[in-house]
């Protein structure tokens, strides 16, 4: 068995980038595998109005590469939609709009093989070549591998047993499409979480409700707060500053990361003007609109029984506790990085770990492994701790892509720019400013 170039395990944007960056070059021999049956983006949350928080140009290909035929643009001409975009004048595309892209990128891409689960990667020393065992087919050789794990949906400990309670209206937001005509239908739903899908969901329900009476939004935060979105702010999600972020000492990067969640858990202004306006509207002839809005509250317990559930709320700053009662959760409490433990088996106890037992990433977003492994295994927004809020970011899928192309060629396939924000992020090593 010829041993591919590079193997991918999933195929979310990130791989999904990666392949479209790989289709074009010559010799470059790739495969990604995917269990689903076909590239879906958070199909739970495709509400309807709503959209991407980034550019369209944060598509798979064309910060690195414009002129792919794999572009956000070229997939509106195949479809004959460039004239109703440019009236459109839209710069944030819909997120239903931005699914359906990728599913047309992947429809393109020969390299792509969904219905198809990898179980083990293990690293193969006398083929050289790391080994994936795939699910109901023949084992694959690959001299490098790209982990593109996704997220997995986080919820509170305390709503964690009734998640899991097929009898409980207990959800992640994740889910949210799927019972949303149950929640519409519910006396009481609490929407937990001060993200922008807790914002959205939030909104869609405020809407759609035949009555706003028994809707509540909580959120631990202190403020319903915007996202940062001014010009030089977002400079934090260009690659000057993830090259700044990876070189700081690894106790300053976990005391930094916790202060910099407005510039990935904030909500779009837009998305906050039109809450306000929906209350507003319901404060016209008098009186205040019959739902609770509560930032700096934390869920802390959660008990059943034949009314519904009671929640234990806890309010940081107060210190103070109560109990409100609730026909339905929704858990909008965001994503945590899926562990690449599982898939490696072995080979994840031979990877090199920092202070905290987290895998070491390299600034090409290489795994560090023993000299004797000689491919090389990469992740794709696995490395928030080495390498700062953007690795979630769209915006940045395809220089990273990019990245890892060049480093498994070992030469500029694509050309990436040394500089890419007005901002100069820490000091020099000369004394010239």
């Amino acid at each position: 068995m010829k041993p591919l170039d590079l193997a991918g395990v999933g195929i979310g944007p990130f791989n999904l980038s990666l392949a479209a960056l790989a289709e074009p070059v010559s010799g470059l021999d790739v495969a990604l595998f995917d269990r689903r049956p076909e590239f879906r983006w958070h199909p739970g949350l495709l509400i309807e109005g709503t959209t991407l928080q980034v550019p369209f140009l944060a598509d798979l290909v064309t910060l690195v590469d414009p002129t792919s035929e794999l572009s956000f643009l070229n997939y509106l001409r195949d479809r004959d939609r460039l004239f109703p975009f440019y009236f459109a004048e839209r710069f944030h595309i819909p997120r239903a709009e931005y699914d359906d892209y990728g599913r047309w990128a992947s429809d393109r891409l020969s390299s792509c093989v969904f219905g198809a689960e990898v179980t083990e990667v293990a690293w193969a020393a006398e083929e050289k070549a790391f080994r994936l065992t795939v699910d109901g087919a023949e084992p694959v050789l690959a001299r490098n591998v790209v982990l593109g794990l996704g997220t997995s949906p986080q919820v509170p400990e305390p709503l964690r047993h009734w998640v899991d309670d097929p009898g409980a209206l207990v959800l992640h937001s994740a889910d949210y499409l799927t019972e949303r005509e149950r929640l519409l239908a519910a006396g009481t739903v609490t929407v937990v979480g001060s993200g922008q899908s807790g914002a959205e969901v939030f909104l869609d329900l405020l809407r759609r409700r035949p009555t706003s009476r028994g809707l509540r939004w909580l959120a631990r935060t202190r403020a319903i707060a915007p996202m940062e979105y001014s010009k030089l702010g977002l400079e934090q999600f260009t690659p000057d500053y993830t090259t700044f972020f990876h070189g700081l000492p690894e106790p300053v990067r976990d005391r930094m990361l916790p202060t910099q969640w407005q510039l990935y858990k904030g909500i779009g202004a837009e998305t906050i003007e039109a809450i306000h306006d929906e209350l507003y509207l319901r404060s016209v002839g008098g009186g205040w609109p019959e739902v609770t809005v509560m930032p700096g509250v934390e869920v802390v317990s959660a008990e059943r029984d034949a009314d519904g559930f009671a929640l234990g709320l806890r309010h940081g700053e107060q210190g103070r506790s109560a109990t409100v009662r609730t026909d339905a959760v929704v858990a909008a409490t965001g994503y945590a990085e899926t562990s690449t433990g599982r898939l490696l088996g072995p080979l994840a106890g031979r990877l090199g770990t920092d202070g905290g037992g987290r895998p070491v990433v390299s600034r090409d977003y290489r795994l560090e492994l023993p000299p004797e492994i000689t491919g090389s295994v990469f992740v794709q927004n696995a490395e928030r701790h080495t390498h700062g809020v953007g690795a979630p970011d769209l915006g940045l899928a395809a220089w990273r892509a990019a990245s890892i192309i060049n480093s498994v060629c070992g030469r500029q396939v694509y050309r990436l720019p040394e500089r890419t924000a007005f901002t100069r992020f820490g000091l020099p090593d000369t004394e010239a400013l």
